[in-house]
């Protein structure tokens, strides 16, 4: 497919139709609105269209299907590989539409595509309602749902996309429909981990469900040197924990701060961030052998407000680093897999790196592969490398450390891949993100983005 210029005609008429600011190279706000949280991609798109609802959806896809311009869609922009933002062409930007209406008696949500979950969060628990949403809370809500969506909540509730109840989207054609099991169910199937590949989503309705306002949750932090002991044991309680807990493994630099072991600060450290979403009574005797087992220097496990919970990630990911993400779906944790983990953790290269397992199962596992465009139900584990660090002049080397990291557990991994965590450079990254399920996305890909408007994303070609 082509792609033409967006010249100063096409500029014009962007403005002239749409509500939102439209900016360009030189506006005041340009640089701003261009930047991502991931600040390895610097890029000057065209134009960027602030859209403030459908209408202006609807008109920048219109006008970019017309004149065959390159489309990203930003929404949170928390984005590993960069999508969100293009050189040259159009963004649709979507990240000023943050509405939130919560129905209480029906243990619904609906929300716009720019909101971020922090958001999501303050206005649910205000009524002890959730549903599964990101680990940080400045994540969009958009990204996060159309590629999966993993967190606290997963192993009890599903996937975000499986709590997913409908959509309203505007795909290549500019029309603006609603999809849901019984309308364009087609769809309404690709949306739910197919990723950006159909359109533009204005709106989510999402089940909730009776969840906090207090959770029994927290760290427990081991020294580097207790880690293969701890994560062997931490293989075998995740494989009969109870759908209520869930526990990452992560491995990452140990901040100087005051409420830690001076002993321990800059040193990797193993943290275990455990939750446990039911019963507090039952919480604590659930957990409690993973409590006891070896010798932490922290266990700050307790009750705590889950918006709380939800909020502890951010300081380790902010917003101006340098980003990069290698993940895989894992079949199983044996030995060697673990020793290979702490190998190559050892000395985590950058500043902000960080290396975590998420067990799978519960919820998750319980739906059948193909019930959704999301293939990845049978994990037994998710790996995910993500080093963080801010000197360009270093991109070479901790890049090329996580690249050999992840070629050195592919023999446990299950073939696929998150596909929110790709980090853009894979050669076959959308088969191994959307597996057995690829054909059937490409043929709906067909349907609904005959000409693949929507492409500078982890791309599905369509097909026919």
């Amino acid at each position: 497919m082509t792609t033409r210029s967006l010249d100063h005609s096409i500029l014009q008429s962007l403005r002239e139709n749409i509500r939102g600011a439209v900016l360009a190279s030189g506006d005041a706000s340009y640089d701003d609105a261009r930047r991502i949280w991931n600040a390895r991609f610097d890029r000057r798109p065209s134009a960027i269209a602030r859209c403030t609802g459908p209408r202006d959806v609807i008109t920048a896809v219109n006008i970019a299907r017309k004149n065959d311009l390159l489309v990203s869609i930003r929404s949170g922009g928390h984005d590993y590989s960069g999508r969100s933002i293009c050189d040259g062409g159009l963004v649709i930007d979507v990240s000023g539409m943050r509405e939130i209406e919560v129905d209480a008696a029906a243990k619904t949500v609906t929300v716009e595509p720019g909101a971020r979950w922090g958001a999501v969060d303050h206005a649910t628990q205000a009524l002890g309602l959730a549903t599964t949403g990101g680990t940080v809370s400045t994540v969009g809500v958009a990204g996060f749902t159309l590629g999966g969506g993993s967190g606290h909540l997963t192993r009890r509730y599903g996937l975000g996309l499986d709590n997913l109840l409908s959509a309203e989207v505007v795909i290549a054609n500019g029309e603006l429909i609603r999809t849901s099991e019984t309308e364009h169910p087609e769809l309404f199937w690709a949306l739910r981990g197919g990723s950006g590949n159909f359109g533009v989503v204005t709106s989510f309705d999402f089940q909730l469900h009776e969840v906090g306002p207090q959770v029994f949750a927290g760290q427990i932090i081991y020294p580097f040197d207790q880690a293969a002991d701890v994560l062997r044991f931490y293989r075998s309680f995740m494989a009969d924990a109870p759908d209520e807990i869930q526990c990452y493994a992560f491995l990452f630099r140990l901040p100087p701060l005051d409420v830690f072991p001076a002993e321990f600060h800059s040193r990797v450290v193993l943290d275990l961030v455990v939750t446990h979403s039911g019963d507090p009574a039952k919480a604590e005797t659930d957990l409690a052998p993973l409590r006891a087992f070896g010798s932490p220097f922290l266990d700050g496990v307790a009750t705590q407000k889950y918006v709380e919970l939800q909020q502890s990630f951010d300081a380790g990911m902010p917003a101006g680093n340098r980003w990069y993400s290698k993940a895989h779906y894992l079949s199983d944790l044996p030995d060697r897999a673990i020793e290979t983990i702490l190998t190559h953790s050892a000395e985590l290269p950058g500043p902000s790196t960080m290396v975590y397992l998420e067990a799978e199962g519960g919820a998750v596992g319980r739906v059948d592969p193909s019930a959704t465009a999301f293939p990845h139900r049978n994990a037994a584990f998710a790996l995910h490398i993500f080093p963080g660090w801010t000197d360009a002049a270093d991109d070479g080397a901790i890049m090329d450390w996580a690249r050999t990291f992840h070629q050195e557990m592919a023999p446990h991994s299950t073939g696929g891949v998150y596909v929110n965590l790709l980090g853009g450079d894979e050669p076959d990254g959308s088969q191994a993100a959307y597996g057995a399920n690829y054909s059937r996305l490409a043929a709906i890909k067909h349907k609904y983005d005959p000409t693949n408007l929507f492409r500078n994303n982890q791309n599905i070609e369509p097909s026919g």
